[in-house]
């Protein structure tokens, strides 16, 4: 009896497959709950969520929803109810106004990142993209036919995009810059007046638009006031794509809801991709989101000061490890230490160290730590440690980190 292969044929794949890598962060998650399987003690530094109850006026609407049975499609853009939501969240922290018209509600925030990418491009469209960057950003890029233009901006300028090389980064294929901040993985955020030295850059470009991915805005440790494109750039605002949801403030990553506002023309070009993929997301938690926007921000403090105090712990300790270099994240909860120092090590078997990616490796089986290599958000020499855990977890990991790096020699 012939055995029938499962593995799809290379010529059946698309070009654009072919080209695109998975999630580099769901990939060590993977290889992390493997090792746990085989009964290995793993600590899982290389996943980005809060490990936060989500707050219990959110879950108890949803449970309310549920009674109502709220469990029929809605809008492909969203329920009217939670786009009115979403259009109070940007009056009232960002003070950008939007009709319903203009907002799209998706399966997290990455739907409409790929949502609008797989609206816009064409074949040969290029897409500024500033490294190090969230892993997704480039594949997304691929898989709608369009060109990354990789932009790497290392600690010299706080892993931030400066006018002068988006400048150089432009050409007339250019059609986005998308922008991240606070970012993933670095931490950065980005000042009013640092937007606006890229926004008078654009002024000169109006074929190129921006894609404002701000998903992590709540989580931040400065008290200056949060920018975002849109806002601080109102000719600007007329081609952003202002992009935020619920999953990071919120605890909410499993619920995925996501929401975009700009253009009505480009939100009706996403809602016909939408259409054409989801619908939409679960109505149950599209229910919840309206109480997450509208509700209390009281538990918002703690998880804060929380982040705030793991933060300047895994830091610290970085920072005491020979060969490992890393600066104080002003937002989001990951650390993106340098290891450069570390390169060209050998391991207890002899091995060299010749890379990030090896060097995740190496924690991981010596370890029995995951984090994330640098080359997978395109800055190589880095690594990137979620510390969205508990503080045992850190702790131990830490110290798990520390004692393996100690072993190279």
């Amino acid at each position: 009896m012939t055995e029938t292969s499962h593995a799809p044929s290379h010529a059946l794949l698309s070009g654009r497959v072919r080209g695109a890598k998975p999630s580099a962060t769901k990939e060590m998650t993977r290889l992390a709950n493997q090792l746990k399987r085989e009964g290995r003690s793993v600590i899982t530094l290389s996943q980005g969520e809060p490990d936060f109850p989500t707050p219990r006026h959110v879950r108890e609407a949803a449970k309310a929803a549920i009674d109502r049975n709220e469990s029929r499609y809605t809008d492909v853009a969203g329920t009217l109810a939670l786009r009115e939501a979403v259009a109070r969240k940007f009056e009232r922290d960002n003070g950008l106004v939007y009709g319903v018209d203009q907002i799209q509600v998706g399966c997290g925030a990455k739907q409409l990142l790929y949502n609008a990418l797989q609206a816009t491009l064409d074949p040969g469209d290029e897409v500024v993209v500033p490294v190090p960057a969230w892993v997704s950003y480039p594949e997304m890029v691929r898989l709608a036919g369009g060109t990354p233009v990789i932009v790497r901006c290392g600690a010299s300028t706080g892993f931030k995009l400066t006018a002068a090389r988006l400048q150089g980064a432009i050409t007339a294929r250019t059609k986005w810059l998308m922008l991240n901040s606070p970012s993933n993985p670095s931490g950065a955020v980005y000042t009013r007046q640092e937007l606006l030295a890229l926004a008078q850059v654009l002024s000169r470009h109006p074929q190129v638009w921006v894609m404002a991915d701000d998903v992590y805005e709540k989580i931040r440790y400065e008290d200056t006031p949060f920018a975002t494109p849109a806002a601080v750039s109102p000719e600007l605002a007329a081609r952003t794509l202002t992009i935020n949801g619920v999953s990071k403030a919120y605890a909410m990553t499993g619920w995925r809801v996501g929401f975009g506002a700009g253009p009505a023309e480009l939100i009706k070009a996403m809602n016909l991709v939408q259409s054409q993929s989801t619908s939409h997301t679960s109505s149950i938690s599209q229910a919840a989101a309206i109480a997450a926007l509208d509700g209390p921000m009281d538990f918002l403090p703690g998880f804060l000061q929380a982040f705030r105090r793991r933060r300047d712990a895994v830091v610290a300790r970085l920072n005491g490890i020979d060969g490992v270099a890393c600066d104080l994240p002003p937002g989001a909860f990951y650390a993106f230490p340098s290891c450069q120092g570390l390169l060209g090590r050998r391991d207890e078997s002899g091995q060299t160290i010749e890379s990030d990616a090896d060097l995740a490796l190496y924690l991981l089986r010596v370890a029995g730590v995951a984090v994330v290599p640098g080359s997978a958000f395109e800055l190589p020499g880095h690594f990137r440690v979620s510390y969205a855990a508990s503080d045992a977890e850190l702790d131990e990991a830490m110290a798990r980190i520390g004692d393996a790096c100690a072993q190279l020699r």
